[in-house]
């Protein structure tokens, strides 16, 4: 696959069209990511109580030590996996915006300036864009991008 192409400052930048050929890969990423997510956000949602309850009793004596330290490792290790995604979208140059619905920008350039093409896991292409800081809600259909700054970005 083409790699996207970049500026002085490293950061990639992608056109509308590299956006959707770097999609399939993406799409499988992401998918781990939000799996990955629930398995990581379930584990400590069932940890938390158990944590609490022991913080209170301040009991050093806990027959159910090596229980939670079992517990703790699968959390950490769970953890580790889950960073391990984030890395390879990140390798890509793909931004997560949110684990939990697979939201990703591609950061792309508009008349000079930085933007993001957006995605969402279950959606079939790249088809939106906003700017840095409108995030999901100042979505726009990338039909709202002049052709000459959706087609290339600068070099």
């Amino acid at each position: 696959m083409e790699q996207p192409k970049s500026v002085a400052s490293g950061r990639r930048y992608f056109s509308v069209e590299e956006a959707n050929r770097a999609l399939p890969l993406v799409r499988v990423i992401v998918a781990d990511i939000v799996r990955q997510w629930q398995v990581v956000s379930e584990l400590e949602q069932r940890l938390a109580p158990v944590l609490e309850r022991r913080k209170a009793s301040k009991s050093e004596d806990d027959p159910y030590d090596a229980e939670l330290a079992s517990r703790r490792a699968e959390l950490a290790a769970e953890q580790d996996t889950f960073r391990s995604y984030l890395h390879e979208l990140e390798k890509l140059g793909v931004e997560l915006k949110g684990a939990h619905n697979g939201l990703c920008d591609f950061p792309s350039l508009r008349d000079g300036r930085e933007i993001y093409l957006c995605w969402k896991l279950g959606e079939p292409e790249v088809s939106h864009w906003h700017e840095l800081h409108s995030g999901f809600s100042g979505r726009q259909p990338i039909e709202d991008l002049e052709p000459s700054h959706a087609a290339e970005p600068a070099v």
